[in-house]
């Protein structure tokens, strides 16, 4: 299962700019500003929600998944394609590095 689950619950959510990651081993979570436009994603939301969500992607064991999230008192919660969800603390995301 793809879930990214990484414990701890946060009190609260601050505002975020530009995209952000978290990494776990040799996976990755990217949390990017733009809206979702992942439309097997967003087919399994509910129309009122699907500007809430905005893009992410996974990398898994290599593999990279389309996904959407929004920000929750817990950290982001995402939606795969898949329909599989996760969440990801607050804490665990961290800027974008560019070279």
């Amino acid at each position: 299962m793809r879930v990214v689950l990484l414990c701890a619950a946060l009190a609260a959510a601050p505002a975020i700019a530009g995209d952000l990651v978290a990494r776990q081993g040799g996976d990755s979570v990217r949390l990017a500003e733009g809206p979702c436009t992942a439309e097997q994603v967003l087919s399994q939301l509910d129309p009122k929600l699907q500007e809430k969500y905005k893009e992410a992607t996974a990398t898994v064991q290599g593999r990279t998944f389309a996904a959407c999230w929004r920000m929750t008192p817990n950290g982001a919660h995402l939606l795969y394609e898949d329909g599989d969800q996760g969440l990801v603390p607050t804490s665990d995301l961290k800027p974008e590095l560019t070279a």
